[in-house]
């Protein structure tokens, strides 16, 4: 199972706002032994939105999307998943509820009589619409709920909003009740080493042996400004744990027959 994210907003995407769900899906992911493949960011586009999505269905994957739930004029992603699945749109029940449990909770907490029919109240409803058949995705922070829809195979889409408070527990949700089976704690490792002086072409040799001779990936991460280390080069390999020690002791001895200045070691 692959796992790829979606960010959606115009927000994003202008720099009004700083994406912070990236930084945190991998960290949720990486947390569970798995790797993030991918990550697409999109504005407030239909079209665009919709295609993504298609793509997102037809990939057999585990997508997380975010943003655009809402029922605002520039929420789009709801609308858009249903044109991308080819479904109606439709109020579910257990939405519906959830939301005028909301609606009461916020009546009570202001001392305000609850007033479903209200106009604003009854366009909050909006929120529950969802491609036909979707499952609903709980919200711990105010219960109106995300939702996910069935891909090809395996693969499902899951929407939750672009508020991280409420987003990042409903991944974990997701993660933790319907992806547990593609855990893998301790069966990736990385492994590198600083190196000094040196350009990646004078490297690359080390770097094809190193693959040949081990079912690892070796990577290569140069800087030029680093404020610790100054121009460098992190080099190391990724891969099995029961393979690493070998691999990663071919890399050392190969830096050290190049003659190579090597500075601190990092293992994640």
């Amino acid at each position: 199972m692959k796992f790829g994210a979606i960010i959606i907003g115009d927000e994003i995407l202008s720099g009004k706002r700083a994406d912070k769900h990236l930084a945190k899906i991998i960290e949720l992911l990486g947390a569970r032994g798995i790797r993030l493949a991918y990550a697409h960011y999109v504005g407030d586009d239909p079209q665009r939105i919709t295609a993504t999505l298609r793509e997102a269905f037809a990939s057999g994957d585990t997508v997380f999307s975010f943003g655009g739930i809402g029922a605002t004029p520039d929420d789009h992603t709801r609308q858009c998943a249903a044109l991308a699945s080819g479904k109606a749109l439709v109020l579910s029940d257990a939405a519906r509820d959830l939301i005028q449990e909301r609606i009461l909770d916020v009546a009570r907490e202001q001392g305000l009589p609850y007033e479903p029919e209200r106009p604003d109240n009854v366009h909050r409803l909006q929120m529950g619409m969802f491609p036909e058949g979707a499952a609903l995705i709980p919200n711990p922070y105010n219960k109106i709920p995300g939702f996910s829809y069935p891909g090809v195979g395996q693969g499902r889409v899951h929407f939750v909003p672009g508020f991280p408070v409420m987003a990042w527990p409903m991944v974990e949700w997701v993660l933790d009740s319907q992806c547990a089976q593609w855990f893998q704690q301790d069966v990736w490792r990385e492994q590198s080493v600083i190196v000094f002086g040196a350009m990646e072409s004078m490297l690359t040799p080390l770097m094809e042996q190193l693959e040949r001779s081990h079912p690892v990936k070796v990577f290569s991460l140069p800087s030029v400004d680093h404020p610790q280390y100054g121009r460098h080069i992190e080099l190391g390999v990724k891969g099995d744990p029961t393979v690493m020690a070998a691999a990663y002791a071919d890399l050392l001895a190969g830096l050290k027959a190049l003659d190579m200045s090597l500075g601190p070691e990092l293992v994640r």
